[in-house]
Order: structure tokens, then C-alpha cells, then sequence
């Protein structure tokens, strides 16, 4: 029977009670301290360990209790304060999906972000795209996707997600766009519930993303949740900025933004920053 855990420190078993997966996370690996969980699954993965073991590496997930040297978008540290939040990373080993594709589980990440949250709280969160997970206009996820490369094929992908359950308070600096599951719904909330809602979305979404290799299947789900749709934005470029209207998102995840000449243009979320006009969303 799936208990949760209210505890300062995560229970893998009790983890596994909760879940309700076939393959992601049901192998985790917890520490209390790491620099990153991203690094430390880049480096499970690179080891061979799991060789060693017999194992089979895909869908381990990594949990620490608190990051050293957590990484946000953009070289951006995640600050990481130990035994409030969710700090984790899941591996996937081999994909059957080309290089090119990998950043669009950024996106699906998010998505499984809000929609586990949602089931967690029972109360709606938005995305700011392209992977931001929003409360009440403040950002509680910050995601991080990376990879390796072998032969043209992605040798594996790790999603790193950090998502703000429990803290209650932020720099000064954040406190206009950072928050937190606590401090929005004025509950705490069961972390081991928390990454097991998230990783039984994830499952689901991303095998509707394996069967077309990309946001197809997902667009009207992840839309539905877009705070940016239909809303004025601000696009950040190097060369400059302009506003337009975001009008969604393409099968490839791309933002879909109309300028002041009714031109749709697709914004890549590698080379831009959005912002609202008048607000962080």
C-alpha cells in the first residue's frame, strides 16, 4: 500500500510502493548529497557500473536530498536547498530517437511536471514555454536536458528536474518570479507522491512522443496548459527585441509567435528568451 512520506529524507521503497510505472524510476538511486543529479546520471551512465551489475540502465532515476551545483537553462545555477524540494534526473539509455529531437523532452518533461502536480495538489499549474512550471505566476520547475552523442544516435539522454515542493522562503531576487508548491497552496506537500505522479506522466507522455518522434500527440495537452497562448510577449534576441502574440507551439515544440505584420514566426527556445510584458510570464 502506497503510504507517502512526510519525512525530511526520501524513501526509495516507499517510492516504489507509490508508483504506478512499468519501467521509469522503478530502479532509483538516492544520495544525500551531490553536486548535480544531472552530472552524477551523465557519470552512472558513462561508468558501466550497471554492466557490472546486470542491469539495464534506462529509466533509472537519480534523487538527492541537495545539490551543490544544481543547473539550470543557460549555465544558470539552481539553488538547492536540502530536504524541501524534488532534485532529480532520469537516464535514458539508447533511445530509439534521432539527436536532433532529444531538446522536444524538455518540453515533455514540463508538461509531466504540471500534469503530476496538478495530481499531487488538485490544483492547475501553467507552463511558461517552453518548460517553466508555473503557480500563480512564479516558476516552481526548472528542467535541464542533456546528451550524448555516439554516431550521429543519442547514446543517452538525461531530463533533470528540480521542482520547488516545500521551501519557504527565496533570495530577494527571486521572490518576484520564484515559489514554491508551500508557499502557493498553503499545504505541504508529500515529495515521494510528487515524483511518483510525475514519473507515471512522464511514461505515458513519452511514448505518445516515441511514436512520431515528436510534440504531435502532446500539442493539445501541452496548450492547454501554455499561460503564454493568446498573450502578448516579448521575444529577447541577441540582436534585439520585439513583441508579438504567442499563438502556440508546432509539432517541434517551437513557440509560435504573431509579429506586429500578422507573420507567424517560429522562435527556437535555444537562441531566445519570452517574456511577458508586464509580468515574468
Amino acid at each position: 500500500m502506497c503510504k507517502g512520506n512526510d519525512g525530511k529524507y526520501f524513501p526509495a521503497g516507499q517510492l516504489q510502493e507509490c508508483l504506478r510505472t512499468e519501467k521509469f524510476a522503478r530502479q532509483v538511486l538516492w544520495r544525500q548529497e551531490i553536486d548535480s543529479t544531472n552530472n552524477w546520471a551523465k557519470e552512472y551512465a558513462g561508468s558501466r557500473i550497471w554492466m557490472e551489475k546486470g542491469t539495464d540502465p534506462d529509466g533509472t532515476l537519480f534523487v538527492a536530498e541537495k545539490q551543490t551545483a544544481g543547473k539550470g537553462r543557460q549555465g544558470r545555477v539552481w539553488t538547492s536547498p536540502p530536504g524541501e524540494n524534488i532534485y532529480m534526473s532520469l537516464l535514458l539509455w539508447k533511445p530509439e530517437i534521432r539527436a536532433l529531437s532529444a531538446s522536444q523532452l524538455t518540453l515533455v518533461m514540463g508538461l509531466s511536471v504540471a500534469q503530476g502536480m496538478e495530481a499531487l495538489t488538485g490544483r492547475k499549474a501553467g507552463i511558461k514555454w517552453p518548460n517553466d512550471v508555473v503557480f500563480s505566476g512564479k516558476k516552481i520547475c526548472g528542467i535541464l536536458t542533456e546528451m550524448r552523442v555516439q554516431e550521429g544516435k543519442p547514446e543517452y539522454i538525461v531530463i533533470g528536474a528540480g521542482i520547488n515542493v516545500n521551501q519557504t522562503e527565496f533570495p530577494p531576487e527571486l521572490q518576484d518570479k520564484a515559489a514554491s508548491v508551500f508557499l502557493e497552496t498553503g499545504k505541504k506537500a508529500d515529495r515521494t507522491l510528487g515524483i511518483a505522479r510525475v514519473m507515471e506522466c512522464f511514461e505515458k507522455n513519452y511514448r505518445k512522443f516515441l511514436r512520431t518522434e515528436d510534440l504531435s500527440l502532446l500539442k493539445e495537452d501541452y496548450e492547454s496548459l501554455l499561460l503564454n497562448k493568446d498573450r502578448q510577449v516579448r521575444i529577447i534576441e541577441k540582436k534585439g527585441q520585439w513583441q508579438g502574440i504567442a499563438r502556440g507551439i508546432n509539432d517541434q515544440g517551437e513557440l509560435l509567435v504573431e509579429d506586429s505584420y500578422g507573420n507567424l514566426k517560429e522562435i527556437l527556445s535555444g537562441e531566445v528568451s519570452v517574456r511577458g510584458l508586464y509580468s515574468y510570464v
